[in-house]
This record gives C-alpha cells, sequence and structure tokens, in this order.
C-alpha cells in the first residue's frame, strides 16, 4: 500500500501544475492516506482510476471507423462506458443511411476476451464457428451476419445489425496497426 501511494505521489509531481480530476482525486487519496483513513484513500484511488479509464476509453472511441459516404455515425458512450465495466476499455458506434442501422463496438483488454482470442488463433475452430471473412489483414467470423474479430490478441471487433457488406466496408477503413497498438 505505501508503494503505491508513493507512487502515486511521484506521478502526481510529475503532472503538469494544471490540476483536473484526476490529480485532484489522487491528491485526495494522498491527503487521505496521511491522515490515516486508508477506506477513502482506497476509494479515491479507484475513482481515479475510473476516471483514467474513462479517458483511455475517449481515445479507443477516435479508433473506431468513420462513417463512410451517405452514412451517419453515433458515438454511444453509454454503451461504450458500459463495456468498460466487464474490465478493459469499450468504444461504441451506431451508423445509419436511409432507415438501414449498424453498430461497431470494440473492447479491450477485457480478461473474456483472452480466452476468446485462443479460439481465433485455431483456424479449425474458427471455422467451424462461421463463415471467414477477410477484412484487410484481419479474420472475422460471420455469424447469422454479426461479424466479430480479434486484433492482436486482446482487442474484440463486433459489427452487427446490417449488411454484412456495409458493415465489411466500414471495418476496411479501421486502422488494425494501431489498434493493436491501442494502450501501449
Amino acid at each position: 500500500m505505501i508503494r503505491m501511494i508513493c507512487t502515486i505521489a511521484v506521478l502526481s509531481l510529475a503532472t503538469p501544475v494544471v490540476a483536473d480530476d484526476v490529480t485532484d482525486t489522487l491528491n485526495s487519496a494522498i491527503e487521505a492516506y496521511e491522515q490515516g483513513d486508508i477506506g477513502y484513500a482506497l476509494e479515491e484511488i479507484a475513482f481515479a482510476t475510473q476516471l483514467l479509464q474513462a479517458m483511455k476509453s475517449g481515445t479507443l472511441t477516435t479508433l473506431l471507423p468513420a462513417a463512410q459516404n451517405g452514412w451517419t455515425r453515433e458515438i454511444d458512450e453509454d454503451e461504450g462506458r458500459s463495456l468498460g465495466m466487464m474490465g478493459g476499455t469499450g468504444a461504441v458506434a451506431n451508423y445509419a443511411k436511409n432507415g438501414e442501422t449498424f453498430r461497431v463496438q470494440i473492447v479491450a483488454d477485457s480478461p473474456m476476451i483472452a480466452a476468446f482470442a485462443g479460439m481465433f488463433g485455431n483456424a479449425a475452430m474458427l471455422a467451424s464457428m462461421g463463415k471467414i471473412e477477410r477484412v484487410g489483414r484481419e479474420k472475422f467470423v460471420n455469424q447469422n451476419g454479426e461479424l466479430t474479430g480479434v486484433v492482436g490478441g486482446r482487442i474484440l471487433i463486433q459489427a452487427s445489425g446490417g449488411e454484412t457488406a456495409d458493415m465489411i466496408a466500414h471495418l476496411e477503413t479501421m486502422d488494425f496497426k494501431a489498434l493493436a497498438g491501442f494502450g501501449s
């Protein structure tokens, strides 16, 4: 615990002088610790972690596909946060054009993805799950119109609710290399 508080103290000293919610919360955790209120210090550390996860989620949102010609894109921040509740970071966008809609969601670094990622490394297992769709160098499984892929062994991408061709056209615009390096 002392090592964690010292790390937080060093990080807070290394941050810019301009205060923000994260540094304020970390400073509050340090103050609570110094006053012997370990419970409150832990609450503040947990809250600072939530704030940092939200910031990371905002970065993940930038890696969602842009709306293609004639389509609109709406970021669903609430759904993205709820995906993050499973552990990890999430981002969701809904796409629409002339009454057609579909959704793309990304979940990064969730413990549940690790087991799922193993299946994507096994070609026989992958083929048994559904039709394989290639999107650039990435493989997606098409299960009844829902496309699912794993990038870098830790980033889950799902596209659902629309025509396969439309979803693939959007997925093809994604920077999978940047996505694989997300958070590194």
